[in-house]
């Protein structure tokens, strides 16, 4: 048998309507709530009640009490914009951000990568390549597949910080512009640096060279805003 809706607390339906009242702007920022009593003749409930509701539209930063004035109605705080979410992959200046970004990061990634890896990560790092690889001999850049790979490589470091960041930044973190200002499609020679650079930087890791890593991932996002910046002067 279904069950009726549970009603709603008086706390709650107090806190509802009071927080109706503010969104709609029936009370403005600046304005004061009706005093304490008059809020528990209107709504036939205790003061313990008033104040509950109170102190919820407080904890929403809906209202400031200021003791012996009353309870006044302030500017809601703008939503926190949450991390790299104004990336605009269109803008090259945007893509040379977090290139810039990438480097700072991915550089030790690799090093560290080169240190730590296990048998099963490494597998994980050569699947991903040739999945890199295969699309470039397909259509051209699989920015999934390419992002893919960079994430094996800082899974490999072992460090959980490392992959939390470029899951924070995305497949968007991947060049997705053709490299020429005409939007031609990306040149053969092109897809073959690209190659040889994840190769080299993948070889690095397997040989558990370090200081080869490091420098194979350098090379790599720093010839990528190279090429960037070439664009961006037109």
């Amino acid at each position: 048998m279904q069950m009726p809706p549970k009603r709603k607390t008086l706390v709650v339906e107090v806190l509802d309507s009071l927080r109706a009242q503010i969104t709609s702007g029936q009370y403005k920022p600046g304005d004061r709530l009706p005093s304490e009593a008059r809020l528990t003749e209107e709504y036939g409930v205790s003061r313990t009640v008033v104040r509950e509701a109170v102190a919820a539209l407080r904890a929403d930063g809906l209202v400031d009490p200021q003791r012996g004035a009353g309870v006044f109605v302030i500017e809601p705080e703008p939503a926190a914009v949450a991390p790299f979410s104004d990336v605009d992959t269109d803008r090259l200046s945007s893509m040379i951000e977090l290139l810039e970004l990438r480097a700072a990061i991915e550089v030790e990634a690799a090093a560290l990568a080169s240190q730590r890896r296990s048998p099963a990560q490494e597998e994980k790092i050569i699947g991903a390549l040739q999945a890199v690889n295969e699309g470039a001999e397909g259509s051209g850049i699989n920015h999934e597949a390419d992002f893919n790979l960079h994430m094996a490589i800082a899974e490999a470091t072992n460090n959980p910080r490392f992959v939390e960041v470029l899951k924070m930044l995305g497949a968007q973190m991947i060049p997705r512009h053709g490299l020429t200002s005409s939007g031609a499609p990306i040149s053969p020679d092109y897809l073959a640096l690209l190659k040889q650079e994840h190769e080299q930087i993948v070889n690095a890791v397997l040989d558990g060279d370090e200081v080869a890593a490091r420098a194979a991932m350098r090379q790599h996002l720093k010839g990528s805003q190279t090429r960037y910046r070439r664009l961006l002067r037109g």
